[in-house]
């Protein structure tokens, strides 16, 4: 039986600001995964540099026509890529293209919806004509930066704000301005970590987060987590020093709860969403949720939202990753 078992790879690393992160991620992963009867496998990407780890704590490198390598001078062939870059090249449908050229089954969504959620103005516009509630934005365009004025975003899109770069995966580059004289030291920093900016504006209201998966014969909609920092709002440190406090099952009312999960589960179909997906919200103080963005590759580390929110639903996590993996051989 030994060698029907199938060769998992956990694609991790990645070329943004939060490299490290998905390492961890890719750990907790390499943790939670059913040993039984996978071989699994860390596959770190950085750049042109593809390595997989090895049992003897050495690497070799991936041959990227067919994504295998060599171990104790056998070819080793991986049957699915478990995808948990947060950034680029895993979380924009870089890597997926790669993957379908290949053939090779994955856990994310497809190309375009990696593509469209990775850019949060073109995500959130597209959603709207689904009658999905969004913030307001307006985009900058790095080259153009004259076009929109700090009297017009002010007029548009109000005080306080966010500026964020609008195409990247991570925390990195987000303010929160509370007058123009800070738009543009705000849209410079976000505009180093994507060329294109957006200004958003500021939902006030309870933050909560939502994990989803489904697969050919069931949907799981997991327990709700509320989001409270004392930061001015969910930032790097926030997300991963700790600076957090972190509420699974949230409190709010279960109403408000039951539509959160029935937009959850809406997006996800719209979308045509393969995996886990997890989507922030803010509820407003008349009940009114509105999206704030999608992670399609959501942190997976002991301590993670999705972790704690699979240990919430009294579900065992090795049994949501082997469900999702073994979907795409049905």
């Amino acid at each position: 039986m030994k060698n029907l078992k199938r060769n998992i790879a956990i694609v991790c690393g990645g070329d943004s600001s939060e490299h490290d992160v998905s390492m961890r991620s890719a750990q907790g992963l390499y943790s939670f995964f059913d040993k039984e009867r996978y071989n699994v496998y860390i596959v770190d990407v950085k750049g042109m540099d593809w390595r997989v780890n090895l049992s003897d704590g050495t690497t070799t490198p991936i041959d990227r026509n067919d994504f295998s390598f060599q171990e104790n001078g056998k070819l080793v062939m991986f049957d699915y890529a478990y995808i948990t870059i947060h950034g680029t090249p895993g979380e924009n449908g870089i890597m997926q293209g790669y993957f379908e050229l290949i053939h090779l089954p994955y856990n994310t969504s497809g190309v375009l919806v990696e593509a469209m959620t990775f850019d949060k103005f073109v995500l959130n516009n597209y959603l709207k004509g689904f009658g999905v509630s969004v913030a307001e934005s307006l985009l900058i365009r790095k080259g153009y930066e004259e076009l929109v004025t700090d009297d017009e975003i002010e007029e548009r899109i109000g005080m306080p704000c966010f500026v964020k770069p609008a195409a990247d995966g991570s925390s990195f580059g987000v303010s929160k301005v509370k007058n123009k004289d800070q738009l543009a030291p705000a849209i410079r920093k976000a505009m180093m970590e994507s060329d294109d900016v957006m200004v958003e504006s500021f939902l006030e209201g309870t933050e909560i987060t939502v994990g989803c998966y489904k697969t050919k014969d069931k949907s799981v909609v997991f327990p709700i987590t509320e989001v409270v920092t004392k930061n001015e709002f969910f930032d790097y440190d926030a997300k991963y020093n700790g600076q957090v406090e972190e509420i699974t099952p949230a409190r709010i009312p279960e109403e408000t709860a039951e539509r959160a999960r029935q937009i959850t589960s809406y997006i996800y179909d719209i979308l045509h969403c393969n995996g886990i997906i997890r989507i922030d919200y803010i509820i407003s103080k008349d009940q009114k949720i509105s999206m704030l963005e999608i992670n399609t590759t959501p942190g997976m580390t002991a301590t993670s939202f999705i972790p704690q929110q699979i240990r919430a639903a009294g579900l065992d996590i090795k049994d949501v990753l082997t469900e999702i993996v073994e979907n795409q051989f049905l």
